[in-house]
């Protein structure tokens, strides 16, 4: 009995000391830190006594060892979250990091904006990082970009309210190359949640959200058919459409330009997960979808707006693969030469704006930028919009904007050709 009664003590007087530690982290934290304080105070973690300890460790102790406070990562989540980690694990925003880095033109711009968050790295800091790749980090004063779960479920409140609404996903899923948040707001999806939520719909009235249709059930492994790239393998089965797509694989530089076949940037694409590889991957993800517009329509519906869908997107490749060939063609007359660490002579949509290559600002490209904001802009809202019903992005933003992106490539094309030599 003796013994039992000093075990007692013993567990006793650690618990008394890991909470008069706790009641330190929580006194100093409210001068330093008030905020996280508050959102961890009215978080399910305080209601289950999941304590500062538990996430950050116990080594810090005073404002002198600050450093020694743990940042917790994905692998902490998941102690308590393992399904939702290994969904998440699965899913393309565990490829966001790995995705922006496989990109030539990362290493090209500022790292405050690509590794400190306030350009690409803010949002493509989700994936799960090696120690490598921490540690790297670390060494050059990125200390918190360490956990993709609190991109959504944003640190102290960890809320699941706050993941699940629709305004978590435009911080990352709006603006240049992928308006989704403005293309579901204004659509009949978006506008029957806002109704719904001024209370102009019954409670019960169906008003999808983002999450709804990627993450349907809490899902975290979010994925969609054609990719960011929107381009896939094996080609489409209708010659002109795939025809246009091989052409804009030469522009991302997954195909040779010269000879068609695979580059070792194909393997970049395939480990970032850039674009569905397989017919069984690229329809596993399209009937995936499909069955969740299933729940509120007809499926004689959504297979017919589907099918209008393919049918617009070989249209919207088309026009681009023209555009395309007709930058290809200055280069292949030598009036558009190879600049900086450009591996071939053709436009190369991953260097993005640097039109450069690397060479140098005076040497930056004007009619490569408009074709490239043709891609990765326009094209973008024509196939996005057309997903996301959203008529007035799918025709205004998209469509005609290709078409006169179209328009001032061949002028700019004319003119070029008109004063090569001069």
């Amino acid at each position: 009995m003796k013994k039992w009664g000093l075990l007692v003590l013993l567990v006793f007087f650690s618990w008394l000391g890991m909470a008069s530690a706790e009641e330190n982290c929580i006194t100093c934290h409210k001068k330093i830190s008030p905020g996280q304080v508050q959102d961890w105070s009215v978080s399910k973690h305080a209601d289950n006594d999941i304590t500062c300890s538990v996430c950050h460790g116990s080594d810090h102790q005073s404002a002198k060892d600050v450093s020694k406070a743990k940042l917790p990562d994905e692998h902490v989540c998941a102690q308590c979250h393992e399904e939702q980690f290994n969904q998440f694990k699965r899913g393309k925003h565990n490829f966001g990091w790995a995705a922006m880095n496989a990109l030539p033109v990362t290493h090209l711009e500022p790292d405050q904006l690509m590794e400190g968050g306030k350009g690409c790295g803010g949002c493509h800091n989700m994936g799960i990082k090696s120690e490598e790749q921490k540690k790297e980090l670390h060494a050059r004063g990125y200390r918190y970009q360490n956990n993709s779960c609190d991109e959504c479920h944003t640190r102290h409140a960890f809320s699941k309210k706050e993941a699940l609404n629709p305004k978590a996903c435009q911080q990352c899923h709006m603006g240049y190359d992928h308006p989704q948040w403005e293309m579901w707001s204004s659509s009949k999806h978006g506008t029957r949640y806002f109704a719904k939520k001024a209370g102009d719909l019954p409670a019960e009235a169906a008003a999808p959200t983002c999450q709804d249709c990627h993450m349907p059930n809490g899902d975290h492994e979010n994925r969609t058919a054609w990719g960011f790239l929107a381009v896939r393998l094996p080609l489409p089965e209708d010659k002109e459409w795939a025809e246009a797509q091989v052409t804009i694989l030469k522009a991302l530089g997954v195909l040779d330009p010269i000879t068609g076949k695979p580059t070792p940037r194909l393997e970049i694409v395939k480990k970032a997960q850039l674009a569905r590889l397989t017919k069984e991957d690229f329809d596993r993800e399209r009937n995936r979808i499909k069955n969740v517009c299933y729940r509120c329509h007809s499926k004689d519906y959504i297979d017919f707006h589907f099918k209008q869908a393919d049918s617009y997107f070989k249209q919207i490749d088309m026009l681009m693969a023209k555009a395309i060939n007709i930058v290809a063609d200055l280069y292949k007359d030598g009036i558009l030469k190879k600049r900086g660490q450009q591996t071939y002579p053709y436009p190369d949509f991953l260097y993005f704006m640097r039109t450069d290559y690397g060479a140098g600002f005076d040497q930056l490209s004007y009619i490569e930028q408009v074709l490239f904001e043709m891609y990765l802009k326009h094209r973008m809202r024509a196939f996005q919009s057309f997903f996301h019903v959203n008529p007035d992005y799918a025709y205004w933003y998209g469509w005609a904007m290709m078409v006169k992106d179209l328009g001032e490539i061949e002028e700019l094309a004319k003119q070029m050709r008109a004063n090569h030599g001069k």
